[in-house]
């Protein structure tokens, strides 16, 4: 404590007596509440810029990053594999020569289970003071997976298997310098992929 007298005397520059005019002492006054005042602040900022995120959201956003890293892996997988098949048809074209595909993917191939839905309605009656008579109907859906046995393995049982949705195809081939190739080119993909003419762009080579 005497060493904070000392620090604030040498700021403030007292004499030895350590007597202030009136009129100074004031000044100072107001001087040392407007610097503890500032820490102050600063401390409240620095806690708030450390708080951010509370662990919960942070671990929830990490899981929801680590899903869609997953969900874009899995595509890009999908769109390279389906470019190098995609190539492997256009190649056989007569005329098309050299040529590069990409395939881009709105969403990627998803499996549908089966589900065991059961449903329910219970309606109640009440009357009220009067004599009135009203009815509460309630229903109620659950669903459940089926799952078939195969020794000790339960594997859920697959409705439907859903297609990747094609976003859109790039190709570029040097053959299509030649309007009939790129016509070729063109259909070529769009009936190979069972996609929209808006969907296919077919470039020349240089």
């Amino acid at each position: 404590m005497t060493g904070f007298k000392e620090y604030l005397n040498n700021i403030f520059g007292t004499d030895k007596s350590g007597d202030y005019p009136p009129k100074l002492q004031r000044q100072k006054i107001i001087w040392l509440t407007l610097i503890i005042a500032f820490a102050i602040l600063l401390l409240i900022i620095g806690n708030n810029g450390k708080a951010g995120k509370t662990p919960g959201e942070t671990v929830e956003n990490n899981d929801h990053q680590i899903l869609q890293n997953n969900d874009r892996s899995v595509i890009e997988s999908e769109e390279k594999t389906l470019a190098a098949v995609l190539k492997n048809i256009l190649k056989e074209i007569e005329g098309v020569g050299d040529l590069d595909v990409t395939v881009r993917l709105a969403s990627s191939e998803h499996e549908k289970y089966a589900v065991n839905t059961n449903s329910s309605k219970k309606t109640t009656e009440e009357k009220d003071q009067v004599g009135g008579v009203r009815s509460i109907t309630e229903y109620t859906d659950s669903g459940q997976l089926v799952f078939t046995r195969n020794g000790q393995e339960e594997t859920a049982v697959v409705e439907q298997t859903g297609s990747s949705k094609v976003a859109g195809v790039l190709v570029v081939a040097q053959g299509a310098k030649n309007s009939e190739i790129k016509a070729r080119l063109f259909e070529a993909v769009q009936v190979a992929l069972g996609i929209e003419p808006q969907k296919v762009l077919v470039l020349p080579k240089s």
